[in-house]
Order: C-alpha cells, then structure tokens, then sequence
C-alpha cells in the first residue's frame, strides 16, 4: 500500500491552505494592541473559545500518539484519553469564574499578585520549559505524519510545518487561532465522522473486531489499563490541563463567569463525545491492517486505505490545521509571557503598545524556532505519547500545584512555592531515572512530596502589606464582575466573524462535494459528498439567521 497524497489530494490542500489564510489575514485588520493580540480584547464569544479550547488541547499527537495505542491493545485508549473530561469539568466548575474574574492578561501576571515576583519569575522559566517540549512533541507528531503521506523527508516535514505555524501566528494573535480553530472543527469533525463507518465496515463492524482481536474491545485491556495506572495518569492529567497557559487563556477572553464555566464544561463534553469517534479507526486498523510496523502510523495508514482520493487531502489538512491551531495557541500565550512579563518589566517599562506588538511578533518567530530545532529530537525519548507522559509527570505537577492551589488557598506562599517547584522536578528526575521504580509509582511519589511542601509552612513569612495585597486578590476573585464591566463584543467584530464562517462553511462544502464525484458511487464518495451537503447548509443557515437577526 502506498502511503503517500495523490494530486487530488494536493489541490485540496491547496485550497484548504488558501481557505486559512483568508481567514488569518482578514481578522490580521484587527489586531490594534497586544491585548487584541493575547486575549482578543475579552471579546470572544464562548462558544468560539470552547471550540478552540477544544482543538487546542489535542492535535495531530492524538492521531499519532493514541492512535499507537488503540492499534496496540484496543479501546483502552479511549478511556485513556476520557481521562481528559473530568480534568476540564474541573475547570469549568471549580476555576474558570476565578480566573475570568482575577482580569489578568497572563497566568504570571496573577502569580505576581498571588505571590511575588520571585515566584513569578521562577514559575514563568520553568513553565516556558515544558510549554517548549510540549510543543517539540506536537511539532514531532506532525512531521512525522507528514513524512508518512508525502515524499519529504522528516527534517523539511518539520521545517516546513513550524514556518507554517510560526507565519500565521505573527500575522493575526489569538483571534485568528479563534477563527482557524472554529472552521477546522467543523471540517475535522466530518471527515473523522466519514471514516468512522467506512473503517468499521472494513473491519466487520464490532463483531469482526470481536472475533479476531476480542481483547481490543475491552476498556481496560494491557498495561494503561490498570487502575493505578490509569489513576496516576488522571491525576497528572487533571493538574496538566487545568495549568495549562492555553486553557487559563480562554477564560480571560470570554465576557463573564458563566461564560467562563461554560467553556470548561462544553469542552469536557465535546471530549466525552468525539474521543471514540477520532479512536475507533484506529482500534478497527488493528483488523484492516494487521502486522503494521509502526503502530503511532495506524490512524494514516486505514486513512489512506479507505477515504477517497481527494477527501484524504482535506482529512490531513484538517489535522495539520488542529496542530496548527494547538501551536498558535501555545505560541501566542509564551509571547504573551516574553512580552509583558520580561520584556516590559525588565528591559522597556515604557513601552508603547505598538512596540509591544513588536515584540510579541519577534518572541513568537524565535519561539517557533526553538520548537522545531527540538522537535528533531524527541525520537529519542521512545517517541510521542512516552515523551509527553514523561515531561508532563516531571514539570507539570510541580508547576500545577502552586498555580493551582494558590486560586484556593490564601495562606501558602512564595516560599513554599518555590521550595514545592524545586522539590517536585529533582524528585521527579531522580525517581524516573531508577529503573526499579515504574512511572506510575514516580509520578505518584512526586505529587505527594509536591503537596506535603506545599502545605508546610515555611520560615520566611509575608510582609503586613503583602498580606493586604493577598487579601484584596481574594476578595476580588470571590466578587461577581458588575454588569458595567463586563466586555460588549463589537458589531464590527460579529458581522465580519459571520461572512468569515459563510465563506469558510461554502467553500469547505464545495470542496467537499467537488472531491467526493470521483468516486460518488463508493460509500466513501457517498458519504463525504454528504458531508458537504452538510457544510454548505451550515453556510445558510448562518447566513440566514444572521439576517434575521439584524433585522
């Protein structure tokens, strides 16, 4: 089986990157300031931001990584990856309204008030660390999919793709992620929902996968099934996702608290919803294709097996596009950091907002830069999905606790803080490089030192107006935001956000159509032609409803 795009293929992802690009030049018009550019001024309706959310906290990782995992022991990896909804229902539920309403720009900035400035600055150089390797796996995943389903080699896959990324985030800030995001949603969304059936067909349905691999359809099945383990990892997760800049951000950006709580739920619910939809090809590939080299090439390989010349081009656009998205978002929030946190406070406190703007475009360039020079790297750590779970286990919990924790526990402080980082990330070093000790148990062994530190009062105790400042942060984040304060989202913003999404929906609906007439006799034709159908009724209804509405 050749694993590689054909030209019809190409001509889609031509399109689909042209589609982008209108999209990230157009709202590149309304970028005026750099709150414009991080939060998008708290102007972001939340459903938007739930949808960018959403894409930016998977990527091409999930097709790679879990993907490896679903071809390996089956729907496990499903469960693995559920371990994701209660981490963003606690978001929702306990710190999204306490985050919107602490008004701050970045998650350092309210480290400074929460605590001081050493532990911002403390927390700010080791939270840029795992942002970093984060983002070097992402940009892994990706390049290795790219050098799967094309003839470049793994170097200019990921070249190519971090220029791609770096170049749309310079040009439009958070809100283009916030378009992007939304069109490649819907687009993403209908092809992984054309493969579903095609690829349980395939297979013989539930029933052919029960008969030849019976232990693939057990939730709890191999090694990432036991509960401990799977326990361990929920914990990491929880704590992962909920420090997570990206996610903090999308708080800030929306109107009010109910807003707020609503992207944390919405979130979880749309992971509870479409995990088996993007795993189950994979689980079923264990059938299709049985004997594959590469398990983290599963997903790609039954893509390219079964979707119709054409469609497989918007499926790896759309993938490509939902990396894209993850790392703009990622991007846009370490700038964020550079820019306000270091540059203005310690090199140019005068600044003026252009100037910052400046600044936030040139920290983003030397950001993606670094990201791709280690993507290169991390074959090295066994891969995608080892290589996350080990960074995440060893810098997440120690900088998740105090971040977190500090939102809900006034006494605390700076000390602690930064004693809990330090202990936390040795203890993590050490205990993962004892080969007696398995990860689960010292990632476990880690958290508790975390907490035990965290909570042990330490001798240097805050100063009388360091507790009156204290006090205020607390009284302000347990204050609902007045009505008179809370942002309008601009008319201007709202009639360009709908003609953006008309275009986008009818444009993705007639490549959709168009890509499907090749082979409109196949069940796959059949399907993605329906899909289209779906993108440009999509098209009208929100033409319609907004004409309706202006009226």
């Amino acid at each position: 089986m050749e694993l590689h795009l054909q030209n019809l293929d190409y001509i889609s992802v031509a399109v689909y990157v042209a589609l982008m690009a209108v999209i990230g030049l157009s709202f590149g018009w309304f970028i005026k300031d750099s709150g414009a550019y991080f939060k998008g001024g708290g102007t972001i309706p939340w459903i938007m931001a739930t949808v960018t959310n959403f894409m930016g906290l998977f990527s091409t990782f999930v097709f790679v990584a879990y993907a490896g995992i679903a071809y390996e022991w089956g729907i496990v990896s499903i469960t693995v990856f559920w371990l994701t909804v209660p981490a963003c229902l606690i978001g929702g539920l306990l710190f999204g309204k306490l985050w919107r309403r602490t008004g701050c720009t970045t998650p350092m900035e309210y480290l400074e008030r929460r605590y001081n400035l050493s532990l911002q600055q403390t927390m700010t150089w080791v939270s840029l660390v795992l942002r970093v390797l984060d983002n070097m796996v992402r940009l892994y995943a990706i390049g290795v999919f790219i050098t799967v389903v094309t003839p470049l080699s793994f170097e200019w896959s990921i070249l190519l793709s971090g220029i791609i990324v770096t170049v749309f985030n310079l040009i439009g800030g958070i809100w283009t992620v916030t378009i992007m995001s939304t069109v490649q949603f819907i687009i993403l969304i209908l092809v992984t929902v054309v493969l579903l059936p095609l690829s349980l067909n395939e297979a013989g349905g539930f029933a052919g996968i029960a008969e030849k691999l019976p232990n693939h359809l057990n939730f709890f099945n191999g090694p990432k099934g036991n509960f401990f383990w799977l326990g361990v990892y929920a914990l990491m997760s929880t704590i992962k996702f909920n420090e997570n800049w990206t996610f903090i951000q999308k708080f800030y950006c929306v109107k009010d608290e109910k807003a707020a709580m609503k992207v944390g739920v919405v979130t979880g619910v749309l992971f509870l919803i479409f995990t088996p939809i993007f795993l189950i090809p994979a689980v079923a590939s264990a059938v299709i294709i049985p004997g594959l080299e590469n398990p983290e090439m599963s997903y790609v390989s039954v893509s390219i097996k079964l979707l119709p010349v054409g469609i497989m081009g918007i499926l790896f656009s759309s993938m490509f596009a939902a990396t894209m998205s993850t790392l703009n978002a990622e991007y846009n929030v370490i700038a964020s950091v550079l820019t306000n946190d270091v540059y203005k406070r310690f090199i140019n406190r005068n600044a003026s907002e252009k100037n910052l703007l400046s600044v936030a475009r040139i920290s983003t360039a030397l950001v993606g830069a670094l990201i791709v020079g280690g993507a290169l790297l991390i074959k090295n750590f066994g891969g995608a999905f080892e290589a996350n779970k080990l960074f995440s286990s060893i810098l997440a919990i120690p900088l998740g606790i105090p971040l977190l924790l500090g939102i809900l526990f006034r006494k605390p402080d700076s000390s602690a803080s930064i004693a809990t980082i330090f202990a936390g990330v040795i203890s993590g070093v050490i205990l993962n490089l004892i080969p007696a000790v398995s990860w689960e148990w010292a990632t476990l062994i880690e958290a508790i030192i975390c907490f035990v530190v965290y909570f042990t009062p330490m001798w240097k105790r805050r100063s009388a107006e360091k507790d009156a400042e204290v006090d205020a942060f607390f009284k302000l984040i347990h204050t609902p935001i007045a009505e008179e304060d809370k942002p309008k989202i601009s008319p201007e913003y709202i009639r360009t956000l709908v003609w953006l999404f008309v275009f986008s929906f009818a444009t993705a609906g007639i490549l959709f159509v168009a890509m499907s007439i090749p082979t409109i006799k196949s069940d796959g034709g059949l399907y993605s032609c329906l899909a289209g159908v779906a993108c440009l009724l999509g098209a009208i209804i929100i033409m319609v409803t907004y004409l309706k509405r202006k009226k």
